[in-house]
């Protein structure tokens, strides 16, 4: 009997208090709402006995969570979108990407932060706090100019220089990992200035979780 009263406080708390909105968000986040509500029909279908009642409820207080979190993540989208000198892509319903370019962030051959860059991951990291209920997974990335190894070092200790500049604006480093790729994810051709500039990059992914 808890889990039912658990699964209806769930769906109740997950209500969009826009009727359309919620429809259109619900959506969009079908994916991550269907995973969490088959967690739960699963359990209630084990304590009734019954599979049909528990998927029933699952599958309604998946498509109510996958509302929200659709509906959250698009204001979150159209927030980092006033944001000057970002890029901002939705790759999926639960996860945004934030691109910002290593000559903004960086100076040549340098993991130190540019003070002119500042700014930005400030307004990023009061975005961040707004949304709590999200994990951040910051990538460095470079061209292939340079050893390889090199480029996989200064590309890891860009990542953790913003990942440490972000903790330091009250982002809690629990919810932040900091990866390098170095030069084995490039964006554009390397043949090319410009598509080497475009290669060199952090990227900040935003994924949504279940809470």
């Amino acid at each position: 009997m808890s889990i039912l009263v658990f699964a209806t406080l769930l769906a109740a708390s997950c209500a969009s208090s826009n009727p359309d909105d919620q429809n259109q968000k619900a959506k969009r986040g079908a994916g991550i709402g269907a995973a969490a509500g088959a967690v739960v029909g699963a359990m209630i279908g084990n304590q009734t006995g019954n599979p049909k009642t528990g998927a029933a409820v699952g599958a309604a207080i998946g498509a109510a969570a996958g509302g929200v979190i659709g509906h959250r993540m698009d204001q979150q989208q159209k927030e980092l979108q006033q944001i000057p000198g970002v890029e901002v892509s939705r790759p999926a319903e639960n996860e945004i990407a934030v691109q910002l370019t290593n000559d903004i962030l960086f100076d040549f051959n340098s993991a130190a932060l540019r003070p002119e860059s500042q700014q930005t991951l400030r307004d990023l990291a009061g975005n961040f706090q707004r949304y709590p209920d999200e994990t951040i997974s910051v990538e460095g990335h470079t061209d292939n100019v340079g050893a390889i190894d090199y480029n996989q070092n200064l590309s890891e200790r860009r990542a953790y220089s913003v990942k440490d500049y972000l903790s330091t604006q009250g982002v809690p480093g629990s919810r932040i990992t900091a990866i390098g790729y170095g030069e084995s994810r490039p964006k554009a051709s390397n043949e090319t200035p410009e598509g080497r500039q475009l290669n060199r990059r952090v990227e900040i992914h935003i994924r949504a979780t279940q809470s």
